[in-house]
């Protein structure tokens, strides 16, 4: 049973909210470069320490979702199923991932962060923490201690599938295209990883 969280708590998500919200809107309608931290804390109605004590950086305003997505697909693993194959749960959730980042209203987010180098050297960074998380995650799964190169690797190329069929004309159909590929990998590479248990 999940407690549900306290006021303090929601006070504290309302703030974190609030923050990002603001940062978001005047970033769109400003540009990112021409909008500081001095910017955000006084349209959001709060002091810059504040907004550095819930984000560590003016990057890390534009991915405010960032936890969450790794938390859905660490989840997608350590949640799904007994009898349940590990990539078809990844699938499911890359595709609501991908279904959630492509509706017409994040156009403008996505061009926003293919303009400026700081996002997309962020978005990076992200991106190979998530598919650090996720190799633990698969580790676990598979009664691992640690995560396996082929549990490291199926995890990059889950993280990735995000990433190029968010790009794609269909993206949905890229997503069924790449986890053929990634299942064709798993096949490969799970015999070695369950000789390492």
């Amino acid at each position: 049973m999940t407690v549900p969280p306290g006021r303090r708590e929601r006070k504290k998500a309302a703030t974190r909210q609030k923050i990002a919200g603001t940062a978001l809107r005047l970033f769109l309608e400003r540009g990112y470069d021409a909008v500081g931290i001095r910017d955000v804390a006084a349209e959001a109605d709060v002091a810059v320490t504040t907004v550095f004590s819930h984000f560590a950086s003016k990057e890390a305003l534009v991915f405010e979702q960032d936890s969450g997505f790794e938390q859905r697909l660490t989840q997608a693993v350590a949640h799904r199923g007994p009898h349940e194959p590990l990539l078809p749960a990844l699938r499911r959730e890359i595709h609501a991932l991908v279904r959630h980042c492509t509706a017409d209203s994040a156009a403008p987010l996505w061009r926003m962060i293919g303009e400026s180098a700081a996002l997309r050297q962020y978005e990076e960074s992200m991106r190979l923490r998530h598919a650090q998380s996720l190799a633990t995650a698969i580790a676990a799964g598979l009664g691992l201690a640690q995560p396996t190169t082929a549990c490291r690797t199926i995890a990059r190329f889950v993280i990735d599938a995000y990433s190029l069929a968010r790009e794609a004309a269909d993206p949905q159909a890229a997503v069924d295209e790449i986890f053929l590929m990634i299942e064709a990998a798993w096949a490969v590479a799970r015999p070695c990883t369950e000789s390492s248990r």
